[in-house]
């Protein structure tokens, strides 16, 4: 089978790859020629793990190629693809024109019958607003169907969740859509992955409705470990005693600056808009986003506070993207709060393992700094934004002898509090209580 993908961004490039290496021949294509120039050369636009080298196999053995020309990537393929983005409008919702752009582009190129597929996190009714821009399109009336498959593509760990998905969710009206692709995703059925057949409007709210249901989680956490900084408790003890109970599981139960990324605040807020435009208001979605919101502001005075007031005072941060394993800074929290901090009189020194350099350009008043105990130099406090593996065994011994001040701002709750006091850090972590040597 011959596939294409439009839209050669994260999930589409992933998309892409992951397919090619189940043996169909992909056409990815973007309108973007200089990101293609790239993508033939082997130069991969983001960072995540394993996919400079899957799609450099699949271009080797032929089974994976770039194009500008979406008359090329329509010709060649069965079954297609939509990966366009979808980036929030001010008020919530989804902006769907690069979506609705794209079917007019595939509809001015059919030559014959077409499964149309939405990658893309799209809201519910997207599917049938895309059957009508297509069927309008048209310059001949070659049949097509449409289906909803939203990818659930965990950053940093993108092409495992694929190769070895929880589920594949096809939303569709058509049996022969469906035939065409459980055929598509057959090899994971050695896996036994379950396939969740349904109509399109289901499809496109299984995705919101689970992005929905993991930021509340964090939220809910974020608020039961503010709480006990007031009680006394430990949110980490509390998250484990409440994640072995298998109803509710220990996943996204991690008290920290709250979630960033490209996903949860912008699925969140297209569902919150959903709810109000259809007369019924999201009340649990709408208080998990203020309570994130609020949670970053609750970071940005415990900084204050450990430091004594930020003005003048020396910063090292640690970590920048929005979760580790990847180089993606949208809604990042390090970024958020940098940014106050600095407006207050902070001088902020950064270090990230693979964000770093378009952090700096994002937000130029950072000091980009070579690694960790370099950004550590002369800082009244670090702070640890983001749980890289590379600061899960810092030397604090060395931290102490470069460092103005011994204060760890543990914003992640990566280590022991007793341990750190007792090499001689102030320790300040989330949802625990504050130690001092």
């Amino acid at each position: 089978m011959h596939i294409s993908v439009i839209g050669s961004g994260y999930v589409g490039l992933v998309t892409g790859a992951c397919f090619a290496e189940f043996g169909v021949h992909v056409t990815c294509m973007d309108s973007d020629g200089r990101r293609v120039e790239r993508l033939e050369k082997g130069e991969i636009p983001f960072y995540e793990p394993g996919l400079s080298e899957l799609v450099a196999k699949g271009v080797k053995e032929g089974r994976l190629s770039f194009t500008t020309d979406i008359a090329k990537a329509v010709d060649k393929a069965l079954v297609i693809f939509i990966a366009v983005g979808t980036p929030p409008r001010g008020d919530g919702s989804a902006d769907l024109s690069y979506v609705e752009e794209v079917g007019r582009g595939i509809a001015h190129h059919m030559t014959g019958y077409k499964v149309i597929v939405t990658k893309s996190t799209v809201p519910v009714g997207t599917g049938a607003k895309l059957r009508e821009v297509i069927t309008n399109a048209q310059t001949n009336a070659f049949r097509f169907d449409l289906v909803s498959n939203p990818e659930f593509l965990r950053e940093g760990s993108a092409i495992e969740d694929f190769m070895r998905p929880n589920r594949v969710v096809i939303g569709t009206d058509s049996d022969q859509a469906v035939a065409i692709m459980k055929d598509l995703y057959r090899p994971l059925y050695l896996i036994e992955t379950p396939i969740v057949v349904t109509d399109v409007p289901t499809a496109e709210l299984i995705k919101y409705a689970s992005n929905a249901f993991l930021a509340t989680k964090i939220s809910f956490i974020n608020e039961i470990a503010n709480l006990c900084e007031k009680v006394g408790a430990n949110v980490q003890m509390v998250a484990k005693g409440m994640g072995l109970d298998h109803r509710i599981g220990s996943k996204f139960l991690h008290a920290g600056p709250g979630f960033g990324g490209s996903c949860f605040p912008k699925d969140l807020a297209a569902l919150i808009q959903t709810g109000e435009r259809h007369g019924y208001p999201m009340q649990i979605a709408s208080a998990a986003s203020r309570v994130n919101d609020s949670q970053r502001e609750r970071m940005i005075d415990k900084i204050r506070e450990a430091v004594g007031g930020v003005k003048g005072k020396t910063l090292a941060m640690l970590g920048l993207s929005f979760k580790p394993n990847t180089n993606d800074l949208r809604e990042a929290p390090a970024l958020a709060i940098g940014r106050v901090l600095l407006t207050e009189g902070a001088s902020i020194r950064a270090y990230d393992p693979e964000a770093l350099s378009e952090a700096c350009r994002m937000l130029p008043e950072l000091q980009p700094c070579r690694d960790t105990y370099h950004a550590a130099e002369g800082a009244d406090a670090l702070m640890l934004m983001t749980e890289w593996n590379v600061f899960r065994n810092l030397d604090f011994e060395k931290l102490k002898s470069v460092m103005r001040a011994p204060v760890l701002l543990d914003l992640r709750n990566v280590y022991d509090p007793e341990r750190i006091a007792a090499v001689g850090f102030k320790h300040v972590s989330v949802g625990r209580a504050a130690k001092s040597s």
